[in-house]
């Protein structure tokens, strides 16, 4: 429901914020000074809640680029690691085996 528009009411310097009617959907003189302050306040809440939904969508998707950039290194990580271990258990089985009584020479 829409509320009519007030026609030619102010708001006295206190209750005005930047030369504008704070709550012009409503005629001003329902509305004490105190409470229009609490609904800027309000507002500004708001505004502020936004704002921080906004920066932790932000810091959410870099930190799932974040984690998925570190999974594919951590994947290239682990073959690199696989593909040494091979080569070092290739290179022991071409070792010949030493007898205990060379070792003891």
């Amino acid at each position: 429901m829409q509320v009519p528009r007030a026609a030619g009411l102010r708001l006295s310097g206190k209750c005005r914020a930047g030369g504008r009617n704070l709550l012009t959907e409503v005629p001003a003189r329902l509305y004490s000074c105190r409470m229009v302050s609490e609904f800027h306040h309000l507002s500004e809440k708001v505004t502020q809640l936004a704002e921080l939904a906004a920066s932790l969508r932000r810091e959410n998707a870099e930190l799932r680029h974040s984690l998925a950039s570190l999974t594919a290194e951590n994947a290239e990580l682990n073959a690199r690691i696989q593909q040494a271990y091979q080569r070092v258990s290739a290179l022991l089985e071409r070792i010949p085996a030493t007898d205990e009584s060379e070792e003891a020479a």
